[in-house]
């Protein structure tokens, strides 16, 4: 299992990370895509890199609107695996023209 990332761990890591904000034991971005094709693309994209880590995020999709949140259930809180699959869920955002923070 994963170990807990300190508070200071999680305000230092969210600095590399635009678009990203703490929400209590999760982090979340919403992330506006072009048009709604790019939006599932991103969802795609970020669906493979999240099941090679076996690391999977909560996700909702409005139109091409996703709003994206991480924890680590199984540690019961933030994890180095969801700061690493935000900064992939981030490069697929950018691939696809989206802008972080919508």
């Amino acid at each position: 299992m994963s170990r807990l990332l300190t508070d200071d761990e999680v305000t230092r890591q969210l600095a590399d990370l635009p678009g990203w904000v703490r929400e209590g034991d999760a982090i979340v971005a919403t992330i506006e895509a072009p048009d709604f094709p790019a939006a599932i693309r991103l969802v795609a994209a970020a669906a493979d890199d999240a099941e090679q880590m076996n690391h999977h995020p909560d996700i909702d999709i409005r139109w091409r609107t996703t709003r994206w949140l991480l924890t680590t259930h199984d540690a019961g809180g933030l994890t180095q695996l969801d700061v690493e699959l935000a900064h992939r869920i981030s490069a697929a955002a950018r691939a696809e023209g989206a802008t972080l923070g919508g």
